[in-house]
Formats: structure tokens, C-alpha cells, sequence
């Protein structure tokens, strides 16, 4: 009988209505390869353990993501850019690979959760960004822009680059610039409203 946890029914009945068949195809496939798993919450989202933490799920606005705890020993090896370094950007029950393949994984983190390997972490670095030649250029067009941003944390920084990078178009990348600089000029970060 498999250990269900009704917070996990509750996390799939609030998902969006595209994330119900992937989360729901996900917990089934993980209690089939592993009869003796776990359920339960952490980080407000459904994982499932045996002999420790081994797997989990989420579902965002528009994807899901599915990942093993030691993804490093259990997917990546053999998985080269693989989104998410798992399985990330689910947008369907056909975006997860074959049911044989995942159970296959399963059973690959059970043995390493059996052996009781532990996998090392560090502490997590976003991947480096390279600032834009047209933020650059704004920048060096305005000291007092310049001059703050160069006082940020690299993490304010990044947030600044990663929200200019993000823009789908021209047109919208240059008014993310005109803002940023506006913004940076009065000494504020990117998430200057929620701080």
C-alpha cells in the first residue's frame, strides 16, 4: 500500500490544470519504482524519501520540474543538458522521458540512499550573466548610474542583467535599460519594491 500524504492530494488539486496529469504520472511512477517511498512536504512542495530524500516535484505557472536529490549521481552523469540539469520545463505528461527510463533512476537513487552516499553541497552560484553591450553602453553614458551599480552586491547586479537579458525583443530589452538606469541612479535595486 503505498504512503500516501493527503498534503501532496492537496498540492495537485492546487496546481494549475496542465500540471495535474504531470504531477499525478510523476507520484505514480515514483510509488511504482519505489513501493516503500515516502511522501510528504518540504520547501512547500511534494518530495519523496526512502532512506533519506530522494526525489521531488513542483509545478510553476506555466511547467513543472522534476529532480533527484543526488541528480548529480543519478541523471547527470548520463544526461547532457538536460533542462533544469534534471528534468525541468514539463509542460506535459510527454515532455517526461519513457516510465521504464525514470523508474530506472529510481531505483539508481534507492541504491544510493541504500549505501548511504552523500553527495557534497556547496553553496549555490547563479550562473554568470554577461551584461548586454547596450546596458553597458547606458551605463558608461551615465556616471551616476555607473557609479552605484558599481557599489552593488553581485547579486543585485545579476538581477539587473538577468531581468534586461530576459526581454523577448529590442523594444522591450531597451525600456528594461532606460528603467534599470533610472532605478540605479536613484540607488535601487532590482526588487527595490518588495525590500
Amino acid at each position: 500500500m503505498p504512503k500516501i500524504d493527503k498534503r501532496v492530494d492537496a498540492y495537485i488539486a492546487k496546481a494549475p490544470e496542465f500540471a495535474k496529469p504531470i504531477l499525478t504520472r510523476i507520484r505514480e511512477i515514483v510509488h511504482e519504482g519505489c513501493p516503500d517511498v515516502e511522501e510528504t512536504i518540504k520547501w512547500s512542495t511534494p518530495n519523496f524519501q526512502y532512506n533519506g530524500m530522494l526525489c521531488g516535484m513542483v509545478a510553476f505557472k506555466e511547467y513543472c520540474a522534476f529532480h533527484f536529490w543526488k541528480g548529480k549521481l543519478v541523471v547527470e552523469q548520463e544526461t547532457e543538458g538536460v533542462a533544469g540539469k534534471q528534468f525541468g520545463r514539463l509542460y506535459e505528461v510527454s515532455d517526461l522521458p519513457p516510465k521504464k527510463e525514470l523508474i530506472r533512476y529510481i531505483k539508481k537513487a534507492m541504491a544510493l540512499n541504500d549505501a548511504g552516499v552523500k553527495v557534497e553541497r556547496g553553496p549555490s552560484a547563479k550562473p554568470k550573466l554577461v551584461s548586454p553591450k547596450p546596458f553597458t553602453d547606458a551605463l558608461k553614458k551615465s556616471k551616476q548610474a555607473a557609479a552605484v551599480f558599481e557599489t552593488f552586491s553581485a547579486s543585485a547586479k545579476y538581477e539587473y542583467v538577468e531581468w534586461i537579458v530576459g526581454a523577448k525583443t529590442d523594444a522591450t530589452r531597451d525600456k528594461r535599460i532606460a528603467q534599470a538606469i533610472e532605478w540605479i541612479s536613484e540607488g535601487k535595486k532590482r526588487n527595490w519594491k518588495y525590500q
